[in-house]
């Protein structure tokens, strides 16, 4: 009797623990929201800056006059006075933007880039790895392909006024990250940014995040755009960006989006039915009663830009779209390929193919190693006219 009372009263103690022990193990503050913004966790929370390089604790805003980039304007007043906010990307050269030592993931992007944004070449490595997980224009990456700014509120990427940018892309690393700026561009750059990342546990689910660039101008008639292959490995496709100039008249958005996953060959698994359905919108992006494009910007998906032809060096209409599959991510066990199809209408009714100008992001999540990405196009190739 006196062993059966010993039990439940055992057994009552670990019930009663159980909530204690998963509030202080189970989160780990890797990522957060509106849903765990209240629950506590042992994370260490950094930021890397300008004013601080290293995001070490209590290192932040220690430049000196005559050391930073706002030493002139910081003269009367010193040190701790916003001496150092910025950094000037010489052409040619590559800076580190951050590097981080440890478990954790970077939580959130801010920066706001001048110059040539397709000229500015964003590069993120994880763990070490010898060629990177993101290389992509610091534009595209941020949804800004065509070089003009325009406002942007989605739950992965906002574009805000002054043209800065942001990204909430979770980026988990086991040990260590680091950041880079190329500026393949003959003139400077100037970059404000702030790096925030949490140091914490990662569990062993986490896929990295990845993000590839490609551009074809103009397509070869009757050739699908391939946005992304090649992907080997386990992971979750999350979201597509696409900077779509197109060089004839009329509508160009027929096109089908296909996802060709785990060994899929000629026909994929999945199909879509359009490229504006696939954008989440429908019929040409119209709006009725006005007759024209219509922009919209949603937390998943949108038509960001339509940039006119302007009549003198500019002959295309343009458009910059996104979708972000975050709560509909394409899981892949083995491998992944996403290609679409550049289509309009002939004067019979008939499908006609396109020979558009056509850039796009692809961003996945997988477990290392990944297949090394094509080469990033040239300079010439990369240019927005």
């Amino acid at each position: 009797m006196k062993r059966m009372i010993g039990i439940t009263l055992a057994l009552v103690l670990f019930i009663a623990a159980a909530p204690i022990w998963a509030q202080d193990g189970g989160f780990t503050g890797l990522t957060s929201s509106l849903e765990t913004i209240y629950r506590v966790s042992k994370a260490k929370t950094y930021s890397i800056s300008p004013e601080n390089l290293t995001g070490e604790k209590g290192k932040g805003a220690m430049a000196t006059v005559g050391q930073g980039s706002a030493s002139n304007a910081a003269a009367e007043l010193g040190q701790g006075w916003k001496v150092n906010p910025y950094i000037v990307v010489k052409p040619g050269t590559t800076i580190t933007l951050g590097e981080i030592q440890g478990s954790g993931a970077i939580q959130h992007i801010w920066m706001t880039p001048t110059g040539n944004w397709r000229f500015s070449i964003l590069r993120m490595y994880w763990d070490g790895e010898p060629t990177p997980s993101v290389e992509v224009p610091v534009g595209d990456f941020f949804a800004m392909g065509w070089g003009k700014y325009s406002p942007i509120t989605s739950h992965a990427i906002c574009v805000n006024p002054g043209s800065a940018f942001n990204s909430y892309w979770p980026m988990p690393f086991r040990k260590g990250a680091k950041l880079t700026l190329t500026n393949i561009d003959d003139k400077p750059m100037t970059i404000y940014y702030q790096i925030d990342y949490t140091l914490a546990e990662v569990p062993a689910d986490a896929g990295y995040f990845h993000a590839q660039f490609r551009r074809v101008n103009p397509l070869p008639f009757k050739q699908v755009y391939t946005i992304v292959d090649a992907i080997k490995g386990r992971g979750h496709y999350v979201g597509t960006y696409m900077a779509w100039g197109v060089n004839s008249n009329g509508w160009w958005g027929e096109g089908e989006i296909k996802f060709f996953m785990d060994g899929d060959q000629q026909f994929p698994t999945i199909a879509g039915t359009g490229t504006e359905d696939y954008f989440c919108g429908s019929y040409n992006f119209e709006n009725k009663e006005k007759r024209q494009y219509e922009v919209f910007t949603t937390p998943y998906a949108g038509l960001a830009q339509v940039i006119k032809p302007d009549g003198l060096y500019q002959s295309q209409q343009r458009f910059g779209l996104y979708r972000w599959h975050l709560t509909d991510p394409v899981r892949f066990e083995q491998d992944l390929k996403v290609t679409i199809q550049a289509l309009g209408w002939k004067y019979n009714g008939k499908y006609l193919p396109l020979q558009d100008d056509i850039a796009s992001v692809a961003v996945w999540y997988q477990m290392e190693p990944h297949n090394p990405f094509p080469k990033l196009p040239a300079k010439d190739e990369l240019a927005v006219h």
